[in-house]
């Protein structure tokens, strides 16, 4: 690595020619690789949004609609739905180049806020670092499907971040803490999730803005469509055969993992309500750590894990949330004092990220029994498991906030970072407390806009 730029093997900094010519070859792979690739899903979801409040626009009930051919309908809280309503406004061809801008410009606030701090810390060209990130962000199979389908996730993942570099800036800006992940929450009930490590880690203010920030937005829903609202508490939310087959490959969720165990049969709530207590047990300590580290980024990808695994249905597209796990594991490699526990790490964070751009799941999306199935089939399961045991959380320097690896920190130097607390399976280093379908078929179901 060099200080202007992700560098040569030589070492010597690349040219500004040569750094373009290798962004212009690798977006021009990138580019083939997307178009051609199989997968994808002709913005299925994006169909299910527009299909759904267009129906409704018109008179008829929001929750009855489904898309022509299928059984898939809008699952999302009628807040969602009121926030679509201006793409009935527009032609589908609109809709879609819509889509596409808004995840872009999602893609690269994420990347903004989860990676900035790194690029300011290494001195790298931020141009070239975003651009090669980019290219590399694309290629994961959550931000692919996302894209494809016509998915929010990423815009969810943009309100939820932003409310983790308040909480890092500190000060005055930190009082709007909470206004992101609350609308997030009114949007769709996953990313609850954040709202309770707001709680957990004693952000009570934070908390406290988000609950009423959500709460709000659903009481405008009810007020603004009180019939959608009362069928969305009192049925649609429910009703567990509008999301898709539990056992389905794609369901990359510990309901995932014993659906497909029982399949043909019905999973053990027993055995999924246990496995929820013991992950959010786990999160609650890990997710503590994080916040006595001040490592909000952190924080919030443990949280963003937690999620994953605890919601009944995650579609691959949902993984998005691993993203700033990926990133805080290679940051953490690249802060590591010790040149064999960054060459781990570092190596660890390319091998999950090969496997997420590999869509090596659908391998067994016909037949998941047997020892592979339950290894291969669940593969995305057990990333998110081993992040959530293992993932790198760094202590800051009490005595230097500057210091402090958090979204919106400064650009720390690599000998102050390496004397950071990294915990916690880590042993003792240094001077340092050790720390989606087969081509042919149909493309696969995601919740029906889940």
């Amino acid at each position: 690595m060099t200080r202007s730029g992700i560098g040569s093997s030589s070492g010597r900094p690349l040219s500004t020619r040569a750094r373009a010519l290798l962004v212009a070859a690798l977006a021009l792979a990138t580019g083939i690789f997307l178009i051609t690739v199989p997968l994808h899903r002709e913005w299925f979801d994006l169909g299910v949004y527009r299909g759904a409040v267009t129906h409704w626009r018109s008179g008829g009930p929001l929750y009855d609609y489904v898309v022509p051919g299928t059984h898939y309908g809008f699952t999302y809280p009628p807040f969602a739905a009121l926030c679509m309503l201006p793409m009935t406004l527009v032609g589908w061809h609109q809709a879609v180049v819509l889509s596409l801008l808004l995840n872009a410009l999602a893609g690269a606030a994420i990347l903004a806020l989860t990676a900035g701090a790194a690029v300011r810390r290494q001195g790298w060209s931020r141009w070239y670092a975003f651009a090669v990130a980019g290219c590399l962000f694309a290629l994961l199979e959550p931000v692919r499907d996302t894209i494809s389908f016509g998915q929010v996730n990423l815009l969810l993942l943009t309100l939820v971040l932003t409310d983790a570099r308040l909480l890092a800036a500190g000060g005055g800006r930190s009082r709007f803490a909470g206004i992101g992940i609350g609308l997030a929450t009114a949007i769709k009930l996953t990313p609850a999730v954040f709202i309770l490590y707001l709680l957990v880690t004693r952000r009570l203010r934070a908390g406290l803005v988000a609950s009423a920030v959500a709460l709000g937005a659903t009481l405008f829903a009810l007020w603004a469509a009180p019939g959608a609202s009362r069928h969305y508490w009192t049925q649609a939310m429910w009703d567990t055969d509008r999301v898709g087959a539990l056992a389905y490959v794609s369901n990359q969720s510990w309901q995932g993992v014993l659906a497909r165990l029982a399949d043909p049969g019905e999973p053990s709530r027993t055995a999924w309500a246990v496995g929820v207590a013991v992950l959010l047990a786990l999160w609650a300590w890990r997710a503590r750590q994080a916040a006595a580290a001040g490592n909000e980024l952190a924080g919030f990808a443990l949280t963003g894990l937690t999620a994953c695994l605890i919601s009944p249905v995650t579609w691959v597209h949902h993984l998005v949330w691993t993203v700033p796990a990926l990133i805080v594991l290679a940051d953490s490699g690249l802060l590591s004092a010790d040149a064999e526990l960054r060459r781990r790490r570092l190596a660890w964070a390319a091998a999950l990220y090969v496997t997420l751009c590999s869509s090596v799941i659908w391998l067994w999306s016909w037949d998941a029994a047997g020892a592979d199935g339950f290894l291969g089939g669940n593969a995305y399961v057990w990333i998110c498991l081993g992040l959530l045991l293992a993932l790198p959380v760094r202590a800051s320097a009490p005595a230097d906030d500057s210091r402090r690896h958090l979204v919106a920190g400064g650009s720390a130097t690599m000998g102050a970072c390496a004397h950071a607390t990294e915990y916690p399976l880590e042993s003792r280093q240094s001077a340092l407390p050790g720390s989606s379908t087969p081509p042919g078929s149909k493309p696969a179901p995601s919740a029906s806009g889940e």
